[in-house]
């Protein structure tokens, strides 16, 4: 039975731990190029290999880069990455979701179509396929990337749009006389923006794994840039000799992942933990002591 509640606790605890997670990896991003100690690119061949020591806590790799430095500026560069590939396929997707939900009839049976298109090819084979097209650049992956996730955002805002026009307060504002461009942008647009936003927070931890693929198959971020992915791929013909620098990004990259699907699915089900005051307590008890004396009577 302890056990059992132990294990409750522990899972209970996870969102907070997600947002202390995400929070220190949205911070090393801001903030890589003031507190990175040595620069990432900087090579010292003499120290090729080296553990870690006073002058560098994680050691260095094979090239004689300091390992700390290389680690949190690939923060900088995931979560630069993550964000433009968000905000490009979530501004696609919210577009058409949108305009399907709220014009409906054929418009929304053609858009769905090619959403469900979309959705059905897997999105590592559209990445593949559009860097195949465009070639390999950081802003091809970008694109690629965005072209592969927006589908499912597209889904999403039309679901949430349906659910908005149906809605009594916009039936009158029809009668009312309001303008279709009104409707849409003052009141179906913000509403759905905020549902979508929701969701980003889980396909955050996704965009991440998939660049740090992509520059793993070197398809994405290239060298020297410091990044997750490549510095685990750098780093494999000496995972015999010095598995650390495989170990150290592999688990960062893990961290940062479980992190973001952790708080996603907390912001989703509003499981995040929200601290009571006093007050708020006090106004409970008086609200449910009210229940109870009226149950009575």
């Amino acid at each position: 039975m302890q056990s059992i509640k132990a294990f409750a606790k522990a899972v209970a605890a996870l969102p907070r731990a997600a947002v202390f997670t995400i929070g220190a990896f949205i911070l090393l991003g801001l903030f890589a190029p003031y507190i990175t100690p040595y620069d990432p690119n900087a090579q010292n061949l003499l120290m090729a290999g080296e553990g870690p020591s006073l002058a560098h806590w994680l050691g260095a790799d094979h090239l004689g880069r300091d390992t700390l430095s290389r680690l949190i500026a690939a923060a900088r560069t995931s979560l630069v990455g993550v964000c433009l590939v968000l905000l490009c396929a979530h501004s696609i997707g919210i577009v058409i979701g949108t305009i399907a939900g709220y014009r409906r009839g054929w418009t929304d049976e053609v858009l769905m179509r090619v959403v469900d298109v979309g959705q059905a090819i897997p999105s590592l084979i559209v990445s593949l396929a559009v860097i195949g097209i465009f070639g390999v650049s950081y802003w091809n992956m970008i694109l690629a990337l965005a072209l592969a996730w927006w589908p499912s955002s597209a889904r999403i805002s039309r679901a949430v749009a349906v659910n908005v026009m149906n809605k009594p307060h916009m039936e009158a504002l029809r009668v009312l006389g309001a303008s279709p461009l009104r409707i849409y942008f003052v009141h179906l647009f913000p509403a759905t923006l905020g549902a979508v936003l929701v969701y980003a927070t889980a396909d955050a931890g996704a965009v991440a794994l998939a660049i740090a693929t992509l520059s793993f198959l070197g398809l994405g971020i290239q060298p020297p840039t410091p990044e997750w992915g490549q510095m685990l791929v750098d780093a494999l013909p000496y995972l015999e000799a010095d598995p650390r620098q495989v170990i150290l990004p592999g688990l960062t990259l893990t961290l940062a992942v479980v992190g973001f699907n952790i708080l996603g699915e907390a912001v989703a089900l509003n499981r995040v933990p929200k601290p009571l005051g006093a007050r708020l307590v006090a106004a409970r008890r008086r609200i449910t002591a009210s229940w109870a004396t009226e149950t009575r009577s």
